[in-house]
């Protein structure tokens, strides 16, 4: 492997920052779903949840640039995104009777579907960086595991004191989705000669962020009177 400054340690540094920037949102989904766990069954849904999503995303990554290509997966994607959002703001059902182990699974579970969701969009960069290399690919995914895990727990201590994060955080998925929809190749271009508002004022985006609030508020209200 050629170990030189431009051909390894200069691309090395590009997938690193693309991860740090790209990995917001991740750290975000990871810290909702993981929030309600007990404190031991958290780190454990953060470490086996970032270390998955990461590998997934390495093989995502590989076939990146031909999942993108096909019509109508990002707007699948976009719909898969805005109901983890929505389901991510409703209340617990504060049941004791179903075991630890379910819900870490629960976690996992959720955290993967949602980076996988996510990752349709922000791996080409990471490949991009890549420049076709696998193990500067590998390697440089690898390192962003801890970034992803400070994060997630950076924010669920934030959490803990200011519950607002979490709406906030819900409304980010939104708006990640309302951008994924209006970017797939099967309405983008009629978008840009038609509606090419939804673009330039980050309107689909800010439908998406509206949609997963409000749903999300209407059924954690009905889910809170059916409890009482």
């Amino acid at each position: 492997m050629d170990l030189s400054l431009h051909t390894f340690w200069i691309p090395l540094l590009q997938i690193i920052g693309v991860n740090i920037v790209l990995s917001g949102d991740n750290a975000v989904v990871i810290a909702l779903a993981a929030r309600s766990l007990p404190p031991a069954q958290q780190k454990k849904a953060i470490f086996w949840g970032s270390g998955a999503a990461i590998l997934m995303r390495i093989v995502l990554t590989i076939f990146a640039v031909k999942l993108l290509a096909f019509p109508y997966l990002k707007l699948v994607g976009s719909g898969l995104l805005l109901w983890i959002g929505i389901q991510l703001l409703l209340p617990e059902d504060g049941e004791e009777n179903i075991a630890s182990s379910s819900h870490l699974m629960t976690a996992i579970k959720t955290i993967l579907l949602a980076d996988l969701v996510m990752s349709l969009d922000n791996v080409i960069g990471v490949a991009a960086a890549a420049k076709g290399s696998m193990p500067l690919l590998v390697i440089g995914l690898a390192i962003s595991i801890p970034l992803v895990i400070f994060g997630a727990t950076m924010l669920l201590k934030i959490m803990e004191r200011f519950p607002i994060i979490i709406t906030i955080g819900g409304g980010l998925l939104g708006w990640v989705a309302g951008e994924m929809a209006i970017s797939d190749p099967a309405v983008v271009e009629w978008i840009h000669a038609n509606v090419p508002q939804l673009h330039t004022w980050f309107i689909g985006p800010i439908i998406g962020t509206a949609f997963v609030l409000i749903v999300g508020k209407i059924m954690g209200n009905k889910s809170e009177h059916a409890a009482t």
